[in-house]
């Protein structure tokens, strides 16, 4: 029966940390989704000893063991030679990798460097996952040590091919093989404009243990909550939806998304239901709402323009924001945003206009504006809005993004009649 999983992410890139391991975390929610209770991350460089060590340690802990990195071509891929030598097996070359992976670099008009043979190797007996994207094909091999057997999956280090691999051979191949006749359903909720602990206040007591389980995830700018039912084929979807009604009814406005649904993914939608054209006026967030926008299919629909008008001369030139209001008020402040907003949607011609200003550090501070010092305003027919927010201290790319995310969640709240969320903890 498999129940408890390690995963083993292996690369100099991430001891040293040069390398964000974003694997690990994608794979843990990928296994709790399927009631699989992960028991140990483990990060090791590529040290032949150390590889040794932790490949024996991690199939000593877990029902299956995850692995992903050092399946790539070069002298320090040294995965699938350690799975090999303590499992016991000789590598064996199958040459319907190989000859996909020839075809692959044909394609690209490029000669196949012949270390990339290296990546068609494996250990003998394991079964080989498909890669759909790239020339690193992944494989599976139970190995028993001790007395105790652990499904040993190798997978590449590359998100974007791990990815598709894990959803399309890993999990299906999981689900099937791991020992238990009942099913898991799962909903996940993205929420915005409430706090870890205070989302975790509003739900309490919800749903009972015996119901189901929750598990809550921050991924700035969002708090994504998950439950989780156990049971039987159809009676697990049942029950889940009951509980999903429950938590809808109880979040409210701050549920943004159901599944993993951005927040520029519904903004995205909500604009072209309602048929709206949007134009954006951007200073401190040089253009990341329209750059996560046009990260959505069919954004040409809807979004007209982005004005990003940094200098002061550019606000007044290209928006018509008054000379007087920024002597009098300043570049970041209400007045100025409302203009810009007010510009952008005359000049653009739009229905919804966003605007942002703010200093996202790190210099650039006074004490009656500190760093994360932001304003927004937002422009319809019959509605200007705006506000001033002091965000909490944070890197440039932190207070740039944290602000995009208060602009689409604006755009959200007025395609669907809400009022502009008050915030206690960002107002000032």
């Amino acid at each position: 029966m498999i129940e408890r999983a390690v995963i083993l992410s292996t690369g100099d890139e991430l001891t040293t940390g040069r390398v964000v391991d974003t694997n690990s975390n994608y794979l843990t929610g990928k296994l709790a989704e399927i009631g699989i209770d992960t028991v140990a991350v483990l990060t090791v460089g590529d040290v032949p000893e150390r590889l040794e060590w932790a490949w024996r340690t991690a199939i000593g802990l877990g029902d299956v063991v995850l692995s992903t990195g050092g399946i790539g071509p070069t002298a320090d891929d040294l995965t699938t030679e350690t799975v090999a030598r303590i499992a016991g097996r000789k590598l064996r070359l199958d040459q319907p990798s190989l000859d996909k992976i020839r075809n692959m670099f044909k394609q690209m008009t490029r000669v196949m460097p012949e270390n990339n043979a290296k990546q068609a190797l494996f250990p003998e007996g394991a079964e080989i996952v498909v890669n759909p994207i790239g020339t690193a094909p992944g494989f599976r091999i139970p190995i028993t040590l001790e007395g105790h057997t652990s499904q040993v999956i190798v997978l590449p280090g590359v998100p974007r091919e791990m990815k598709p691999m894990t959803e399309e051979s890993v999990i299906p191949w999981l689900v099937a093989n791991r020992g238990r006749d009942t099913v898991f359903a799962v909903r996940i909720f993205q929420t915005y404009g409430i706090s870890e602990s205070a989302l975790d206040e509003a739900v309490a007591g919800l749903i009972a243990p015996e119901e189901g389980r929750v598990a809550f995830r921050a991924s700035f700018p969002q708090i994504s909550l998950r439950v989780t039912v156990e049971g039987r084929p159809g009676e697990a979807e049942r029950k889940v939806d009951e509980l999903a009604a429950r938590v809808r009814e109880r979040l409210g406005e701050y549920c943004y998304a159901e599944g993993d649904e951005t927040m520029e993914g519904v903004v995205s939608k909500l604009l072209t239901e309602k048929g709206l054209r949007l134009g954006v006026a951007e200073s401190c967030t040089g253009g990341l709402i329209s750059h996560r926008l046009t990260n959505i299919p069919g954004s040409s629909r809807y979004l007209i323009a982005d004005l990003v008008t940094y200098s002061n001369e550019a606000k007044m030139g290209l928006l018509g924001v008054s000379a007087e209001t920024l002597e009098s008020h300043g570049a970041v402040s209400e007045e100025c945003v409302v203009e810009m907003a007010a510009g952008a949607r005359k000049r653009l011609g739009v229905d919804v206009a966003i605007a942002t200003s703010g200093i996202a550090g790190p210099d650039g501070g006074t004490p009656d504006k500190p760093v994360g010092t932001v304003c927004l305003a937002l422009a319809a027919e019959g509605v200007s809005v705006s506000r001033r927010y002091q965000l909490r201290a944070g890197t440039r790319d932190w207070v740039k993004l944290w602000t995009s995310q208060i602009a689409l969640d604006w755009i959200r709240r007025h395609v669907l009649g809400m009022p502009i969320a008050e915030s206690n903890v960002l107002r000032r």
